[in-house]
């Protein structure tokens, strides 16, 4: 891409002055886009009538550093242009006309300028579109590059490969499968292109967890091949730090960063084994296998997750069907129960750890991971004594002391009236905030087990009083709630549930 730079534009980059931070930003996107900035001629003749000496000395030594937009077209031969733009009485309107001139005849692809008369001009030649100024640029190129983050644990770092060793020992695998040196190769290869990573590193700094990721928008080299279209590369994704659900945690940030980001699949390659712990993780949400390539003589599959799925396929599923196959989509038509569970804070805080506004606690910062947190399959314990709740239905958190709605989940499986601690344990393992001194205490009375699937947070909690303004709630829930379809589609609305990823 072409992209010519006015003079005004140039003396805001090269002269003494502090760059205004928004052109800093644009410098640093048009740099990552590789375009290629050009200087006109006439914007050098302008610099040469400019009357500040030193200015102009600053200037003048710095501008070789730029290409110059070679055999300019030449306005004055051309009537049409000069009958909507006008004759040029002054120098420097004859400098603003070469330039937006060599818009006009497609010698470049865009002008960047904070000179207003130009920007009217250019509307009069139905170019408007492609001069613009330094904020209109930033947002028409901004889009291109930029990338919208995801909450992440403390304990998990958002970095860039560079700066990862790729002697660490947790490579040793990758080598062995892909060969050493393409694969340091590689490594290099993306290292140079800045290519961003998830990673956990252990007490001794070396790495125990690490998803490598890309944003991609071509098509894909594989058997049969698929393709263009915009998806997520997982380029790497292994964990050896075991027991803390950061496979789960990978998927679930995955998951967001590519909503956020506009993309519609999620794919990643993997020398698939007879017994494969990572193959069955991607496979319980949703990746499915759908072509391969040859790498070193070896078949390598691609897996490949899509986050809107055909509606009408979806429309014939079972609920579970659709949360379990196809998360974080879910079923919330008239057919399933809702639910309003309250939660204390203390406890939401750990089970929902990328909800905003959630307080971190030291320990993570240490490098601690709050498991729970971590997995998408979660538990519930409680006392309830309700007994119409069943798979597929929906949960609505509501975080008691704070009286809100915050989070959405679906209900997997459920077990009712149990007093033997150990089987609770066993039902909930890592997946509940509850110690096993806890779990002991509660089963002193009938307990309730639900195992559920976290889908979202409301991106608007509902506070009490708006709940009961909607005529939700009458009073603030002690314990589960049943709601009406009618009821949780006031919720639906007005805390802003996505509807791209609802079935009904």
């Amino acid at each position: 891409m072409r992209i010519l730079i006015d003079t005004n534009i140039f003396i805001y980059r090269e002269d003494y002055n502090i760059i205004p931070e928004n052109l800093q930003k644009l410098l640093k996107i048009l740099n990552r886009l590789k375009t290629e900035l050009l200087i006109h001629p006439k914007s050098i003749e302008e610099i040469h009538r400019d009357l500040n000496e030193d200015r102009k000395k600053v200037v003048l030594s710095k501008i070789n550093t730029y290409a110059s937009l070679e055999l300019p077209p030449d306005p004055n031969k051309d009537a049409n242009f000069l009958g909507v733009v006008g004759h040029s009485l002054k120098p420097n309107d004859y400098v603003d006309n070469a330039i937006l001139y060599a818009v006009y005849k497609d010698a470049v692809d865009f002008l960047i300028t904070e000179d207003r008369d130009i920007y009217n001009k250019a509307a009069k030649l139905n170019i408007k579109d492609r001069v613009l100024s330094i904020e209109d640029a930033l947002s028409t190129f901004e889009k291109n590059f930029h990338t919208k983050g995801v909450v992440h644990p403390p304990a998990l770092k958002v970095q860039v490969v560079h700066n990862l060793k790729v002697n660490d020992p947790f490579f040793d695998s990758l080598k062995e499968e892909y060969g050493k040196s393409k694969f340091e190769t590689w490594f290099t290869d993306i290292s140079r292109e800045g290519r961003k990573c998830w990673v956990h590193f252990r007490e001794d700094d070396t790495i125990g967890a690490l998803l490598i990721y890309k944003d991609e928008n071509e098509p894909v080299d594989s058997i049969p091949p698929l393709p263009k279209k915009k998806r997520l590369k997982l380029s790497t994704f292994k964990v050896t730090h075991l027991g803390y659900k950061i496979g789960e945690l990978f998927i679930k940030l995955s998951v967001k960063y590519a909503i956020k980001n506009n993309l519609a699949e999620i794919y990643l390659t993997h020398f698939t084994k007879p017994e494969d712990d990572l193959v069955d993780l991607i496979t319980e949400y949703g990746f499915n296998k759908v072509a391969y390539k040859i790498t070193n003589n070896k078949k390598e599959d691609i897996y490949l997750k899509e986050l809107q799925p055909d509606r009408e396929k979806l429309s014939s599923l079972r609920p579970m069907e659709v949360a379990k196959n196809f998360w974080p989509n879910f079923y919330d038509g008239a057919k399933i129960s809702k639910f309003i569970v309250p939660i204390q804070p203390k406890y939401h805080e750990r089970l929902f750890i990328e909800y905003k506004g959630r307080q971190t606690k030291l320990p993570e910062h240490l490098g601690e991971f709050i498991i729970e947190g971590n997995t998408i399959k979660k538990a519930y314990i409680c006392h309830s004594r309700i007994t119409k709740m069943s798979t597929g239905d929906i949960l609505l958190f509501y975080r008691s002391q704070d009286k809100e709605l915050t989070s959405l989940g679906v209900v997997e499986k459920v077990y009712s009236g149990l007093r033997d601690k150990d089987k609770i344990a066993r039902l909930v393992g890592k997946r509940t905030v509850y110690s096993i001194g806890e779990i002991e205490k509660m089963a002193k009375k009938p307990t309730m087990v639900i195992l559920f699937t976290w889908h979202f947070h409301l991106p608007t909690p509902l506070k009490f009083d708006e709940l009961k303004r909607m005529n939700v709630l009458k009073g603030a829930p002690r314990s589960i709630v049943q709601i009406s379809h009618d009821q949780y589609l006031k919720i639906k609305t007005n805390g802003g549930v996505d509807e791209r990823f609802t079935v009904n």
